[in-house]
């Protein structure tokens, strides 16, 4: 069977990717809490037959709360346990940092999370960053490489405590009274130099066994974690270019690690306006997030090397500007800027297709947002992708109906669920406790 790409959906605040979501027609202004509608839409993403969702997680309130809600859902773990109460086969990873959470809670929650889904769980493993989220736990953010550290082990406690019950430990046979083998659940008593577990847990295996590792840091630190133990990294990269080339480091850092490359899977993360056709795409952006827009002019004027004017949104580049305008060196995102302008889109527009926006932006038909996927999957850029939608409300019936069904038509997604768990979906090895293979990278 050919190469199919895997498709997995930001799942964030309710709303959508875009700031402005929850003031657009139709939608509803509570979505931030009402969980009814989050399980509404992982159900459109279900019928869409996407592989996961992912929940990111900032335990921090951010943003301009006058006038936005948080971009971040309000638990991660709470919002897929829920979630996975109204869908059936659609995978479920969280966000979940090593940094002030201990092993055997992350342990607890993601085994939980695996067995009330049914073996459609998923662990973003990565540290933290924020000064404001190590505020909220009355700390200091340890130092770059303390916090990689403690990672280390924590992915490995966790890992040994969800193999602390063999995998035919429970017994459950009301006809001779024996609930579990005792024999067969140990405690582990490890203990590194800043995490530990007696264990064992309170679990026993999952349908997939235990969750599926996934990564989302960057940088070599963020390499070395995703070649050790993940099955699925989300990937933040604006260029076809910098795709192959971080798709391509990450397999040589699994080979490096004594995996096989095939087991690790990149997902760039494309943001998507699915419209009648460009006009119509730009329109809805600037409806959307427009207001945002006078903001962004300095910022454009630092990517071209120009002096711009909020005051002239509504005019294209003149001549003199585009022969002046240089691409900053120093932002991957500006060589794009300057080619939209140069098509002689008004400034307004410009900003529109998002050319300052962290992930690439499809806004128009279905077609165009096909082919860039088919672009980038067939140049190696990619596994797959995490989409980001403007607008849940209806962005992701749109997504569904006209580009999935393209992508199916051409053969490069699938048509149905093959398996029935996220380690079917990413074609992941089984694996049951730690990977022996982890042991050996001391």
């Amino acid at each position: 069977m050919a190469r199919q790409m895997i498709i997995g959906m930001h799942f964030g605040n309710g709303y959508g990717s875009q700031p402005g979501a929850w003031r657009m027609p139709g939608v509803d202004t509570r979505s931030y809490t009402n969980f009814d509608n989050q399980v509404r839409y992982a159900q459109a993403a279900e019928r869409g037959k996407f592989q996961f969702l992912f929940a990111p997680d900032l335990p921090s309130l951010k943003g301009d709360v006058d006038s936005e809600p948080p971009q971040i859902t309000i638990e991660p773990m709470i919002t897929l346990a829920a979630v996975a109460r109204g869908t059936t086969r659609i995978g479920l990873v969280a966000t979940g940092s090593t940094t002030f959470n201990e092993p055997y809670n992350l342990a607890r929650q993601f085994k939980a999370l695996d067995l009330v889904s049914h073996g459609r769980a998923g662990w973003n493993a990565v540290p933290t960053s924020d000064p404001a989220i190590a505020a909220n736990y009355g700390r200091e953010l340890p130092p770059r490489a303390e916090k990689y550290q403690r990672l280390h082990e924590s992915v490995q406690v966790v890992q040994v405590l969800w193999g602390s019950w063999e995998q035919d430990a429970w017994l459950h046979d009301a006809a001779s009274g024996r609930f579990a083998d005792p024999a067969k659940i140990q405690p582990i008593h490890l203990r590194g130099r800043h995490v530990g577990s007696s264990g064992p847990l309170p679990l026993p295996p999952s349908e997939q066994g235990q969750p599926v590792i996934f990564q989302a840091g960057g940088g070599d630190q963020g390499l070395v974690v995703a070649g050790r133990y993940a099955s699925g990294v989300i990937g933040a990269t604006y260029t076809i270019e910098d795709a192959r080339a971080q798709r391509t480091a990450l397999r040589d850092a699994a080979e490096r690690a004594g995996r096989n490359p095939d087991e690790i899977k990149f997902f760039p993360g494309p943001m998507t306006t699915i419209a009648r056709d460009r006009r119509a795409g730009l329109d809805r952006r600037i409806a959307v997030s427009g207001h945002t827009f006078p903001q962004r002019v300095a910022y454009l004027s630092q990517m071209l090397n120009l002096r711009l004017d909020a005051d002239s949104l509504d005019k294209p580049l003149s001549q003199a500007q585009l022969a002046a305008a240089r691409p900053s060196p120093f932002d991957p995102r500006s060589a794009h800027a300057l080619k939209v302008a140069r098509e002689g889109w008004s400034l307004r527009d410009v900003l529109a297709h998002g050319v300052i926006d962290y992930h690439p932006v499809i806004a128009g038909p279905a077609v165009e947002a096909a082919d860039h996927m088919q672009a980038w999957f067939e140049a190696g850029a990619a596994d797959g992708f995490w989409l980001s939608p403007d607008v849940y409300e209806d962005g992701i019936d749109a997504f569904v109906d006209g580009v999935v069904s393209i992508l199916q038509e051409r053969g490069l997604f699938h048509r149905d669920y093959e398996g029935a768990t996220l380690r079917d979906y990413l074609g992941a090895p089984s694996q049951y406790g730690l990977d022996p293979r982890t042991m050996q990278q001391r």
